[in-house]
């Protein structure tokens, strides 16, 4: 996995948005944007929205993993792990859902607050 900070607005993600590229079981390689990273019952996890050759999502996929970093090395790059058992899985769709309606929601209090 490689980090990196995408400066493109014309694809429909923020510009200061960060995105990593991961390396697949099969060999390929794609780059996804990180939505967030979530903590549930005490474990990280990462929210990523892989993106084709283009910089676009089309089908709206989010991809959860499991997410560690080194706090005694801040330079190493961030470990990223397999959700392997299906309650996990569900909770953190669950969180997820959660912020989703959260910044929905914010979105929605900020546009009406701001006349």
């Amino acid at each position: 996995m490689s980090k990196k900070d995408d400066r493109n607005t014309e694809n429909g993600y923020d510009a200061e948005e960060m995105t990593v590229d991961l390396d697949l079981d099969d060999g390929t390689s794609v780059t996804c944007a990180v939505v967030t990273i979530l903590t549930v019952d005490g474990r990280d996890y990462i929210a990523l929205l892989p993106l084709d050759e283009n910089g676009d999502n089309a089908d709206g996929e989010v991809w959860f993993y499991r997410y560690s970093e080194n706090p005694d090395d801040p330079n190493e790059e961030p470990e990223l792990g397999y959700i392997d058992d299906d309650d996990e899985y569900e909770a953190v769709a669950d969180a997820f859902d959660e912020y989703l309606d959260a910044a929905e929601f914010d979105e929605l209090v900020g546009d009406g607050s701001e006349d």
